[in-house]
């Protein structure tokens, strides 16, 4: 049975009675049906409530594996005096972001244009007309000597809003307007996006500019993986790879990649990536595991494989589908959301952060106490281990980011040298040191499975879904191995079955594991955001050119119609976040204009239009990218760095596409060597087409000229066409590997 739901963390207190949270199915908010909160959540309810008493809404918003909402949980909703002040003087509303990006942007955005900053948990205060008038972020319970305290903070609403009701109306009715002029992203004017090569060259300058020499990355601390900056420089690279400025952008991704791969951020027990490092070494990571991270990273070290040859990376992505198909993954195919950072370190104890992930030296000693023979000086196997994974007696946990003590004497697993190094250091062989570590981490991987678990948030997104899906099919391409694209068949098949509404053509968000380990929904269910079709659109052309099933394509093309009619703004161009009819009441309908930890939907969107065009040749969707990419023109003059994936859109659009056309029999070999050689190079502005000879096939329909393609000699046959012009036919995939990779 999955971790979450009903069993996790705030429900150990039977003696409470639930609130009315419990009939819900997000993890995230049965972690608090035991508050004594009044807590409602999103929706008409509450609203009412707070209409007919004339009292401000409190919405809280966090996620179901958010440390610091665990922290705030524990501290203000499971204390007593702040349940009641909350149930009588407010309407709290409870929102898993997770669930809800479009209320979560919102008023994050109300929040970063008031504040200091933005984050999780997220609190504010609204009309019960919705609009904001107080925002914040983490509240400690008690005033401290730098930070108010929620009580305290409740007590001056409360006081304000009795008092000064009108003022505060006004003042949250110029915030919106001011929000509304702010965020608006359109055309206006202008006819045309920026010049490629202009945008490029600035983001690139900035990336260059904020580089971590030593230790790669793109900022002090903390540092997040963001894979679409890795992934804007391997198509910078391309581009000017015969240029100083391309060898760079290429050093810089790889050795980015390199640094997180052998840090701490990086779970070498048990695979998979945390979600970023509290420090510029990529050492002492913030331990949850977010499923985009994993979807994204395979895939930006199977393209540095791509591009390197170094096995290296290909290992390191194989390593995260290995964890993601371990412990992530629904037996009907989908794949969970996260895990927790935080975990009790013994059954029965409060759950402190990474209790399930570090180790002391004397539990690493006794677990690996064998003799090391042939080694120039006594050695154990524990000794060889602590010394190539920077272990230590004391910790190697500095207590500048321990401020609570809770990892005092523990270490977090980090490669200090390469095997080559620690091979030398004790006179032994490489490959004797290899079977050795790896004989080590498999104990530690044994030993820790007797530790209790971090919580599963076993709901799944469409979107963070369709990024995975992209993540095996890529993979398994690049690698040549059939069962991780069929892992990723598998998760487009879950999200037909049991995201996507036949009736209507629409996706729905959200599902849920029940106790018994099958799929439940809401009722009514939660309908998809762009992000869930953007991402789910891209995973599908992944996966149809990794198994060149058509049928994956047709889907693709009717949801791309879908998320058209849906989110589409005729009038400015680009694509809001979410309908219009869901996200009815909230005083701003957004657009997405940034590339962060997950890809902007309409940087995404953009590629998939260009994309489309190439498979189908609809002019429509090409117009359509061209509108999107001009309604941000502004926003990426301004900024390039924030949107790195809109700006390799940019540059594939103002570039030629490639259609790589294989006539061929889907599976025969020669066909299967000259796809093969294909996935083996990076090229990133293709698309790549099966022409089985069929008139009739779906593909066959769309692109005419397909039909006057004909295999050579009765062999499979490679066809490179730009500009509706072919090249001469080619069966040798060491032709066509010259052709494509000069």
């Amino acid at each position: 049975m999955p971790a979450g739901g009903k069993g996790s963390r705030s429900s150990s207190t039977p003696q409470r009675v639930p609130n009315r949270l419990i009939h819900e199915k997000s993890p995230y908010l049965l972690q608090h049906a035991y508050n004594p909160v009044d807590w409602y959540p999103w929706g008409q309810e509450a609203f009412d409530k707070a209409r007919k008493e004339n009292k401000p809404i409190f919405l809280s918003v966090g996620y179901s594996t958010c440390h610091w909402c665990h922290m705030m949980e524990e501290e203000s909703f499971q204390n007593e005096e702040i349940g009641r002040l909350l149930s009588e003087d407010f309407v709290s509303v409870k929102v898993d972001r997770e669930e809800r990006p479009d209320v979560d942007k919102v008023y994050m955005t109300f929040v970063q244009a008031t504040s200091s900053g933005g984050g999780w948990p997220m609190n504010v205060w609204l009309t019960p007309n919705l609009q904001p008038f107080v925002g914040g972020t983490y509240f400690p319970p008690e005033d401290g000597l730098t930070r108010v305290g929620f009580r305290t903070v409740l007590l001056r609403i409360r006081e304000q809003w009795k008092q000064n009701k009108n003022a505060l109306l006004e003042n949250s009715q110029r915030v919106t307007t001011a929000l509304l002029a702010r965020s608006e992203i359109s055309m206006g004017d202008r006819q045309l996006p920026p010049s490629a090569a202009t945008m490029n060259s600035r983001c690139f300058q900035q990336l260059d500019e904020g580089y971590d020499e030593e230790y790669g990355g793109f900022a002090e601390a903390p540092k997040f993986p963001t894979p679409v900056i890795l992934s804007f420089l391997f198509s910078y690279w391309l581009s000017h790879r015969l240029t100083q400025d391309g060898s760079r952008a290429q050093q810089m991704a790889l050795h980015t990649l390199k640094m997180m791969a052998n840090g701490g951020i990086r779970d070498h027990v048990g695979q998979g990536f945390h979600r970023y490092s509290t420090d510029r070494q990529w050492h002492v990571p913030h331990f949850e595991k977010m499923l985009y991270d994993q979807a994204q990273l395979a895939v930006a070290y199977s393209q540095a494989f791509q591009i390197s040859g170094d096995e290296f990376y290909s290992d390191v992505a194989k390593d995260i589908l290995q964890y993601v198909t371990r412990s992530l993954s629904h037996r009907s195919g989908g794949f969970y959301s996260a895990e927790d950072a935080d975990s009790p370190p013994e059954r029965g104890m409060r759950p402190k952060e990474g209790a399930y992930y570090v180790w002391t030296a004397n539990e690493v000693q006794q677990l690996l106490p064998e003799p090391v023979l042939g080694a120039t000086e006594p050695l154990t196997s524990g000794q060889l281990f602590m010394k190539h994974y920077g272990l230590t007696e004391a910790g190697n946990i500095s207590s500048s980011q321990d401020p609570k003590g809770e990892l005092q004497g523990q270490n977090v697993l980090t490669v200090r040298y390469s095997l080559e190094l620690t091979a030398a250091r004790f006179g032994l062989d490489v490959e004797g040191v290899r079977t050795l570590l790896n004989t080590g981490l498999e104990k530690l991987f044994q030993a820790r499975k007797h530790r209790p678990k971090p919580h599963l948030d076993s709901k799944m997104l469409a979107a963070w879904n369709g990024l995975m899906v992209s993540g095996y099919a890529v993979t398994g391409a690049v690698l040549g191995q059939d069962r991780l694209i069929n892992y990723a068949t598998n998760g487009a098949k879950f999200l037909k079955r049991h995201m996507f509404d036949v009736a209507s053509g629409r996706l729905m968000r959200t599902c849920y594991t029940s106790s018994g380990g099958t799929v439940e929904h809401s009722n009514p269910p939660c309908w998809g955001f762009l992000e869930d079709y953007a991402f789910v659109v891209r995973g599908l052309l992944d996966l149809y050119e990794a198994s060149q099933e058509s049928a994956w394509l047709e889907w693709a093309l009717r949801l791309q119609d879908t998320q058209d009619r849906l989110f589409w703004d005729s009038q400015g161009g680009g694509y809001f976040c979410s309908e219009a009819e869901l996200g009815a009441g909230l005083p701003l309908r957004l657009k997405d204009d940034q590339d962060g930890a997950e890809p902007s939907a309409n940087s995404v969107s953009a590629h998939n239009l260009l994309r489309l065009h190439g498979f189908t040749g609809h002019k429509d969707w090409m117009d359509k990218c061209v509108c999107l990419l001009t309604a941000f023109s502004e926003r990426m003059r301004r900024v390039p760095v924030a949107l790195p994936e809109m700006v390799r859109a940019l540059s594939a659009q103002q570039q030629t596409l490639k259609q790589i056309v294989i006539c061929g029999d889907r599976q025969a070999k020669d066909t299967k060597a000259l796809v093969q050689c294909v996935h083996s190079i990076y090229i990133p502005n293709k698309v790549l087409i099966l022409a089985d000879g069929d008139p009739s096939s779906f593909l066959s329909r769309q692109l005419p000229f397909l039909s006057t393609l004909r295999r050579l000699e009765d062999q499979a046959t490679a066809y490179v066409c730009e500009n509706q012009a072919c090249s001469m036919p080619i069966t040798d995939p060491c032709e066509l590997r010259k052709l494509l990779h000069p």
